[in-house]
């Protein structure tokens, strides 16, 4: 080939690459401009973990625990408990895990493992770890994404990244620190990802000792979802969590993953 067509080639896959990532920056900026239009006027009542919308529980009885692990990506928790991961993968207990975007940047290759093993499922905890909201409600002192723009981004820029790096866009998401309104939950919907909350606060955010982890799960039924940190190897989740895993085991419970079962 003469190098004259070469350069043409080459041309032609840049201009290709080019007006691809337009297209695809045009359709999401009229993916937001829809969903701002929809909401626009739509102002929350509620504020909590568990506002109209969350799923909290699996729809049966049996005796299942969906466990829920997040990863935060805040400064203080961009760790990784490999030692619990090999724990899990070892005994073959399953869990779904909601990852943040920055967390992600830090630990990719940690990540790629987690979502190459059908054990786990990967699920949205958020662009930047924000509380939803579209008004900028805070929480623990963090405040929430500021408008529906914002929440859109929170949403679905970790979607969209998550679905790059695995070929498999999440279908769950939880906000940073689990907070939302009630108008957020419905655009997160929107955007086809279902909101998790949980029925067992398991290490409230990794400052529980093994004891309270202990006691969280101690009077659990079935179809609860417990929710518990794997980014802070240095708290005692790991040492709480393998008891609780052992001790329900012996009472015949079984750990699935959320889409195992329907939710409510």
């Amino acid at each position: 080939m003469k190098k004259s067509s070469i350069f043409l080639t080459l041309c032609l896959l840049a201009l290709s690459a080019n007006s691809a990532s337009i297209n695809s920056s045009n359709d999401y900026e009229k993916l937001k401009q829809s969903i701002e239009k929809k909401y626009q006027n739509k102002n929350p009542k509620q504020w909590g973990e568990n506002v109209t919308g969350v799923k909290t529980k699996l729809k049966t009885k049996d005796k299942v625990i969906a466990l829920t692990m997040d990863a935060c990506g805040t400064e203080s928790g961009m760790g990784y408990d490999n030692h619990l991961i090999a724990y899990l993968e070892k005994e073959k207990i399953p869990a779904t895990l909601f990852i943040n975007g920055r967390w992600i940047d830090r630990n990719m290759e940690n990540f790629k493992h987690l979502a190459s093993n059908p054990l786990f499922e990967i699920g949205n905890h958020g662009y930047l770890h924000k509380p939803a909201s579209v008004n900028g409600k805070s929480i623990y002192g963090i405040s929430g994404t500021a408008n529906i723009s914002e929440l859109v981004d929170e949403i679905e820029l970790n979607a969209r990244k998550i679905e790059e790096l695995t070929n498999k866009r999440p279908k769950y998401f939880r906000s940073g620190t689990a907070y939302y309104d009630e108008i957020a939950v419905k655009i997160a919907n929107n955007l086809k990802q279902e909101v998790i909350g949980f029925s067992v606060l398991g290490d409230a955010g990794a400052t529980y000792s093994a004891k309270q982890i202990e006691e969280a799960f101690a009077n659990v039924k079935g179809g609860e979802i417990g929710i518990i940190h794997f980014n802070h190897p240095e708290s005692h989740t790991r040492e709480g969590i393998i008891r609780v895993i052992e001790k329900l085991k012996e009472k015949g419970f079984k750990f699935v993953k959320l889409s195992d079962y329907s939710l409510k």
